[in-house]
C-alpha cells in the first residue's frame, strides 16, 4: 500500500461525494417513476377489439370488456383464448413501459432492480 493510504479510501477523494449524490438522483428518480407507472393504466385488446382488458401498473387486472357479440355458448374456448390474449397484451404493456423508464434512469448500465 502506498505511504500513508488513501485519503477518503478511494483515490481522488471528491469523486466519492459525486458518487453518492448521483446515487441519491437516481433513488429519486425511481421513486418517481415507479409512482407514475402505479398510477398508470394499460390497455390492450384482442379479437379485433371484442375483448379488452385493462391493468394498473401494480400488474392488478383493473377490468375486462367483452362485446356480446363474441359471446358464443357453442365456442367458449374461443372467448377463454381472446381474454388471455388480452390480459397477457396487457400485462406486457406493463412490462414494457417499467423496462423503458428504468433504462432511461439508469443510462445503460446493466444495475439489477
Amino acid at each position: 500500500m502506498a505511504k500513508g493510504g488513501f485519503r477518503g479510501g478511494f483515490p481522488g477523494g471528491g469523486n466519492q461525494m459525486n458518487m453518492v449524490r448521483q446515487a441519491q438522483k437516481m433513488q429519486q428518480e425511481l421513486l418517481k417513476m415507479q409512482q407514475e407507472i402505479e398510477t398508470s393504466k394499460f390497455e390492450f385488446t384482442a379479437g379485433g377489439g371484442a375483448v379488452k382488458a385493462v391493468v394498473l401498473g401494480t400488474k392488478e387486472l383493473e377490468s375486462i370488456e367483452i362485446k356480446p357479440e363474441v359471446v358464443d355458448p357453442d365456442d367458449v374456448e374461443m372467448l377463454q383464448d381472446l381474454v388471455i390474449a388480452a390480459v397477457n397484451g396487457a400485462m406486457k404493456l406493463c412490462d414494457d413501459s417499467t423496462a423503458k423508464s428504468m433504462s432511461k434512469i439508469q443510462g445503460g448500465m446493466n444495475l439489477p432492480f
